[in-house]
């Protein structure tokens, strides 16, 4: 744990690619790979491939590539997907609905147990039999069934008081989509997605800047 503690941001937001290509391979039915292969379909060079996974371990055999099934169990452990992480969503609207909705946070082991909202018209309602709750009981839900994860998915007004009352309640980790860098205890891990800067990045590359 303390070495992985010390590999930079660039390799562990690299992970999930990895993760993610194994994956297809996987269902492609191919048995191993060389990290010269490997970098034609990632789009990584084959000595930023090999130094990236060397930071976790040896995995590859010289002549012989990674196996890659072996090499997605090694990068699944890395990165924590032999759990579950019980999740609730705090808004849902437009991008809390197109979240619950997405069916393949369930098969990676997260696990929406809940959907919160302050809009009357939206409680009671079921998004993949999950059920929307009023957000008054927010905090009593979170400290009553030890969540892992948070995803914060309302207006900038409000996601500073969200984010307080689910650390309050013992949430670790906050995945904000909320358009504002959240104030945050040391220990709690926050992956923000501010989908305009992703956007304004696009049209700078787009103007060739």
């Amino acid at each position: 744990m303390d070495k992985k503690k010390n590999i930079s941001m660039a390799v562990i937001k690299r992970l999930p690619k990895y993760h993610r290509y194994l994956d297809e391979l996987m269902q492609n039915e191919v048995d191993r790979i060389s990290s010269k292969e490997l970098s034609e379909k990632i789009g990584f060079t084959a000595s930023q491939i090999r130094q990236d996974l060397n930071n976790f371990g040896d995995f590859g055999q010289q002549g012989y590539g990674y196996n890659v099934k072996e090499l997605h169990n090694q990068i699944s452990n890395i990165l924590g997907l032999t759990r579950e992480y019980k999740t609730i969503i705090v808004g849902a609207g437009n991008i809390g609905q197109a979240l619950a909705n997405y069916s393949d946070f369930q098969k990676l082991g997260f696990n929406i147990v809940s959907i919160f909202d302050i809009n009357p018209k939206l409680i009671g309602l079921k998004i993949r039999d999950v059920e929307i709750m009023d957000i008054d009981y927010l905090q009593e839900f979170s400290e009553k069934n030890k969540l892992d994860i948070g995803i914060i998915c309302v207006p900038r007004n409000n996601a500073q008081k969200v984010c307080d009352t689910l650390i309050k309640a013992g949430v670790k980790a906050i995945w904000n989509f909320a358009p504002i860098d959240l104030i945050v205890p040391e220990e709690i891990k926050v992956e923000d997605v501010h989908l305009s800067d992703s956007l304004l990045t696009l049209t700078c590359l787009l103007n060739d800047i």
